[in-house]
């Protein structure tokens, strides 16, 4: 099968990225090491490539109905310019994918969703479209680059490179029309690190131009270009989820620990009896964060034991570079979610001790 390919793709390759299959995109793992990358991003600045990512855009006079009926949290709440988070639904409250929702203006939604679920979002989006005639979808993905730039030292780096003022920019808000070294960008303040930074979208074409010059202009700074390595780790200690570890149809927002972003009290959204009714009986299951008390890494789907009978699994796990500790991320029972519980890690058929800990498991310092 051949791999999609950014519009950095040649980036890469002169930067010397290692190449990997993820979803179907061929994307860089690491560019030196997932450890220097992902310690570049705590203390300095990282540069990832995220064209990959799919932008949907729902405009139209119904619009703003067709955003309140496919996500659980409240787009009615954003003003212009403002961003939010929101997982988005299925009928039965299984997760369709999470995403943000960029408001232009009162008719104009920019749907930031997973690469993985671009296609699978935008048939979904359509779907649900359908009953609203004052509302028009397209998938704008081929037309957008993204690159976010993610660090204690992103701003810093980036307002070298424009006029516009950065710090006016707050978290979970954009500017529409930015120039970054004379390339036109939509700039927004998101992040998926941990860490501060920003979001840059812009044409496919100065998409390679934009990623050389943030480079040379962040190399005083100490800025690397990151694969998806870094960006697995540095979201995990951040208890970022990932689709299709943490969140899949078969769990729900409120299992997931996302009932803030869920407004139930907010008009017919996708799923919304069944929340209602999970929020009032109570969860059975609950991902919870861990620490590994014996050696061993966790992975995804390896099983969770109790006194040798399997009660839960693995959603991610890995050695947490800032942290230098063994964590994992999974379902459980409600009953053993609770900070101090115990439990078995099923690690190579070899139980292996875990105990339940505070998350995230890092928070970026103040200041």
């Amino acid at each position: 099968m051949d791999l999609k390919r950014t519009p950095l793709y040649e980036m890469h390759q002169k930067y010397g990225g290692r190449i990997v299959d993820f979803g179907g995109w061929a994307l860089p793992v690491q560019f030196s090491s997932i450890l220097e990358e992902h310690r570049a991003v705590r203390e300095r600045a990282g540069l990832f490539d995220v064209s990959h990512m799919g932008e949907i855009k729902l405009t139209g006079p119904q619009a703003l109905a067709v955003a309140q009926r496919l996500v659980t949290n409240d787009v009615a709440a954003l003003a212009d310019q403002q961003i939010l988070y929101s997982p988005m639904c299925y009928a039965h409250g299984g997760i369709v994918d999470d995403l943000l929702v960029y408001r232009r203006g009162p008719e104009d939604y920019l749907l930031v969703v997973n690469a993985a679920n671009t296609d699978k979002d935008y048939l979904h989006v359509s779907e649900v479209a359908r009953q609203y005639p004052g509302a028009r979808v397209e998938n704008s993905s081929d037309a957008t680059a993204q690159l976010a730039l993610q660090g204690p030292r992103a701003e810093r780096i980036l307002q070298r490179l424009t006029g516009a003022p950065l710090a006016e920019i707050k978290y979970y808000w954009f500017r529409p029309e930015v120039e970054v070294a004379g390339v036109k960008c939509l700039v927004s303040r998101t992040g998926y690190t941990g860490e501060d930074g920003f979001e840059l979208y812009c044409s496919p074409t100065e998409a390679p131009q934009l990623w050389e010059t943030l480079l040379e202009e962040g190399d005083e700074d100490g800025l690397v270009p990151c694969g998806l390595g870094a960006r697995d780790t540095l979201r995990f200690e951040a208890r970022l989820p990932l689709y299709g570890h943490e969140l899949s149809d078969q769990s729900t927002p409120l299992e997931a620990g996302l009932g803030v972003f869920v407004k139930l009290g907010k008009e017919g959204f996708l799923g919304q009896p069944v929340l209602v009714r999970q929020q009032q009986e109570g969860v059975k299951r609950k991902l919870a964060g861990f620490e590994m008390l014996e050696r061993g890494i966790p992975r995804a789907q390896y099983p969770i034991a109790l006194n040798g009978e399997e009660v839960g699994f693995v959603t991610s796990g890995t050695f947490a570079p800032t942290l230098e500790k063994n964590l994992g991320l999974g379902y459980v029972p409600v009953e053993l979610a609770g900070v101090g519980s115990e439990f078995d890690v099923v690690i190579r058929e070899k139980p292996t001790r875990a105990r339940v800990v505070k998350t995230p498991f890092y928070r970026r310092p103040k200041g």
